[in-house]
């Protein structure tokens, strides 16, 4: 049962990491009705570990963008390349010193349903603003080897809010590229390639801290836990996909009224099983 299990979280892990919808906030409904019968210290880890698939993902989606090395590209577009690595480390910065200090207190504090909503709602309704304000506003990036370090330092700062569960780091920094002028397609993308070293340091933090505390896999854990990441990896491709496409010929409102009504949905369900 377990394995099936690990493959819904992973379906739910691969469409919901790069949406702006929030994948705890997903991840956390899921839980009410298709936990893990593993103890709570494997299952706040797996729930974390799993979102490395969906990176890969993105690794694999954009490898030749993101590769360097790449003999195909002129010198130009291997020192573009080097600079948008660049900028992606710069971006990252305010989450390494302001997360790493807070990680435990906030595991400890703010994974609540109570939360969860709130920010669900929150930037739910702040996309439908920030849409509705654009209408009459071009964006002033629309190319990503545009993007300044100062920018990139800027999305990083949004970057820190999704370290509240149910922000959405994605929906965060894409909310954040937006608003200093981005358009939306470069807002996606810089979130995606954000993406990369901000969950791999935090999947490895994680299995760190399950580790050191004494902690081990045994039984089917290993197996359970592979077979949710290969699932997200899968998932999450489809989901780059698309979310690409619709951008190009839509806006994101549609996710802000989303976030709203799961943000509802969680407060009710919250109630009842509190």
């Amino acid at each position: 049962m377990d394995i099936i299990k690990a493959i819904i979280l992973g379906i739910i892990e691969g469409i919901t990491e790069f949406l702006p919808i929030s994948s705890t906030g997903h991840l956390y409904l899921a839980n009410y009705f298709i936990k893990l019968d593993q103890p709570t210290s494997f299952i706040n880890m797996f729930m974390v570990v799993i979102q490395l698939g969906a990176i890969l993902s993105v690794i694999v989606l954009y490898f030749k963008k993101l590769n360097p090395f790449s003999p195909s590209k002129s010198a130009l577009e291997q020192r573009q390349t080097w600079s948008l690595w660049l900028k992606v480390l710069v971006a990252i910065l305010p989450s390494v010193v302001i997360g790493l200090p807070l990680n435990n207190w906030l595991d400890a504090h703010m994974t609540t349903w109570q939360v969860i909503a709130a920010t669900l709602i929150i930037y739910g309704i702040l996309f439908i603003i920030l849409e509705n304000h654009n209408r009459q506003t071009k964006p002033t990036l629309t190319n990503l080897n545009h993007l300044s370090y100062q920018m990139a330092l800027m999305i990083g700062c949004f970057q820190v809010l999704s370290l509240i569960p149910g922000t959405s780091r994605s929906g965060a920094t894409i909310l954040g590229a937006m608003l200093i002028g981005a358009s939306r397609y470069v807002s996606t993308e810089f979130s995606f390639f954000l993406a990369i070293p901000t969950m791999f340091g935090a999947s490895i933090l994680k299995i760190y801290k399950y580790l050191h505390a004494g902690h081990a896999f045994i039984g089917d854990q290993s197996l359970v836990l592979l077979v949710g990441t290969a699932v997200s990896f899968i998932v999450a491709i489809i989901a780059i996909k698309f979310l690409l496409k619709y951008i190009q010929k839509h806006n994101f409102k549609a996710f802000g009224w989303y976030r709203i009504i799961l943000g509802l949905l969680v407060i009710i369900l919250g109630l009842i099983f509190e």
